[in-house]
Parts: C-alpha cells; structure tokens; sequence
C-alpha cells in the first residue's frame, strides 16, 4: 500500500449490518466478495500501529457500545462477517445518524485529536455511506485512499458510479490494495 501513514486513520463505514433490508442480500453477498480484502486492510493497519475507527449504523440501540450492535446485527447472514472484522477493544466505535461518518458524530474531532488528515476508507454501502462521508471528508480537507476492492454496494453499476465521483469529484486514490 503506497500510502502516508503518519497521518492516517483507517475508517471502517457500517461494516457491521445484519442485512435485513431491501437489497440487503445483494449487498451481503458482495461484501462477502471483499472481505478479503478488508480483513487484509485491518491486519495492515493493526500491523501499522494505525488507528482503526468504525463508524456504524445504530439500529436503533443509540448505545455508542460496538458489543450491542454487534449482538444485535448478528444472524445468519452477517457472522462471517462480523467474526472476522468485529472491533476491539483497541478500536475507536462511533455511531451515525445518517449516511455520512461525519454528519452528528465527533469523528472530526476525533481525527483532530489524533492528528490524522488522511482517510483510509472502507466499507459498505460504496454508493450511499462511504459516498457521503468522501463528500464531508473532502469538504473538510482530508485527503482519501479509498480501495476499489475494499468498498460494496447493492449493485455493482452503482459501486462503479460511486467510485468514478470519488476519484473525479473527491480527488480519493481508488487503487486496489
């Protein structure tokens, strides 16, 4: 991975989703696809000593306690994905109200507090979630590495929508790790 790491943080965007909705299981089954890929992204940035910081839907639960939301969106459609992604106690854990990983969250104080002005960003929906926080990122002057492999939507068109916005509008290196 070409990237500075000095002043990165790795987000991971609602990776933990029990994938009860409409298109949900279009979506599963392509994170499935590149689970092995974000497995790698958080074994790097472990290895890296960077830090790793998920920001995730909040059911309804309104409880900033990963172990809640990930007992809650536990089923059968999402444990492979939750065992071996799940945070840990090392991890930053922000809930969201919407779309973006900004909008009514502290994680732009909290990359301030830690000095970081890069994002290494994964996670689904590519088209909606990871799309909106680009958005605010760029907005906000953080310069973005957004793996092509390490982002799924519910079709692929629109993850290759997204990701053509990301590189040509928010200026985010795509490449595939």
């Amino acid at each position: 991975m070409n990237v500075p790491l000095n002043d990165s943080a790795v987000l991971f965007v609602d990776i933990i989703n029990d994938f009860n909705f409409s298109g949900g299981k279009e979506l599963e089954a392509n994170t499935k696809q590149i689970l092995p890929n974000l497995i790698k992204l958080r074994n790097f940035a472990k290895e890296k000593k960077l830090p790793i910081i998920y920001v995730n839907d909040h059911y309804g639960l309104w409880q900033a306690d990963f172990r809640k939301i990930t007992d809650y969106c536990y089923n059968d459609r999402s444990k492979n994905i939750i065992e071996k992604l799940e945070p840990d106690d090392d991890d930053y854990f922000l809930i969201k109200p919407q779309h973006s990983a900004f909008f009514q969250t502290p994680l732009q104080a909290l990359l301030t507090e830690l000095g970081k002005k890069r994002l290494i960003m994964a996670g689904i929906a590519g088209d909606i979630c990871i799309l909106f926080t680009a958005k605010d990122a760029y907005m906000y002057g953080y310069s973005m590495y957004i793996p092509e492999n390490c982002m799924a939507s519910e079709g692929k068109d629109n993850n290759d929508y997204a990701l053509y916005l990301l590189h040509a509008v928010m200026k985010a290196d795509t490449t595939a790790i």
